[in-house]
């Protein structure tokens, strides 16, 4: 990615964005503040809407929200002690030394990771955290999983930017500073109708490609055939996201 530009996939949808994009689990919000050399100052980098900068703020005295684009600033969640700012990850105006954590929540893919390594590296305190974290498919049962595939990511696969496998694969394949830290496991899990599904579909991407090559229709032919399959569409089902999450130490 070129020095100075910004890839803004989610602008124009930030208000679905901040009403159908889950939360993180608590327990692994929690488990890393555990791991940082103090509570004072954390900064959430590409924060979109502030999904994890809220959670974040339950346990530091301060919390840092950056994004590039302003109208997901525009529509973060406001909390005590979450602060937000239109600006980069990869410039960021946090004085040196001052942040135990950094998280990049559903984001570092989008980043320039030279530049934005290069601000964590001057931001953490020695012994600070660097946790890149985030989520990729979804699964409810064998059925409505298979009729998903069919429906929405088999069409839309030659869709994704190259960037979402970085997503997919943990972040396992590119370079990562640091001495990585291990933490278990985790997942979101969520109770969804139908309409909760597909409004996060529309955050995707992915749809939004599809949508301006094909239209609406797709769409709607992909939500009817998922309704037989799901029932009542007004039916909560259980939905299970594994997060996919990488942390290392920095200094």
């Amino acid at each position: 990615m070129a020095a100075g530009s910004f890839i803004d996939k989610f602008s124009d949808g930030s208000d679905r964005y901040r009403r159908a994009r889950p939360t993180y689990p608590p327990e692994l919000i929690a488990r890393l503040a555990g791991l940082a050399p103090g509570r004072e100052l954390a900064w959430d980098s590409g924060t979109g809407n502030g999904q994890a900068a809220v959670a974040l703020a339950d346990h530091f005295e301060a919390v840092v929200a950056t994004d590039a684009s302003a109208r997901q600033i525009s529509e973060a969640v406001q909390a005590d002690r979450v602060s937000y700012r239109v600006e980069a990850a990869e410039r960021v105006s946090l004085p040196d030394g001052s942040v135990d954590l950094v998280v990049a929540a559903q984001a570092m893919h989008w980043f320039d990771l030279d530049r934005f390594y290069a601000q964590v590296r001057r931001v953490l305190r020695p012994g600070g955290l660097l946790a890149a974290i985030g989520y990729a498919w979804l699964y409810i049962d064998a059925r409505l999983d298979a009729a998903i595939e069919e429906t929405l990511l088999e069409p839309m696969r030659s869709l994704w930017s190259p960037r979402n496998s970085l997503l997919w694969d943990g972040y396992r394949g590119i370079p990562f500073p640091g001495t990585e830290v291990r933490i278990g496991a985790s997942a979101i899990h969520l109770h969804w109708s139908l309409a909760e599904l597909m409004d996060y579909v529309l955050t995707w991407s992915a749809t939004r490609s599809w949508i301006a090559q094909a239209g609406e229709e797709p769409l709607i032919a992909a939500r009817a055939k998922l309704e037989a399959v799901w029932g009542h569409p007004e039916q909560r089902r259980h939905v299970v996201m594994p997060v996919q999450a990488r942390v290392a130490r920095i200094g």
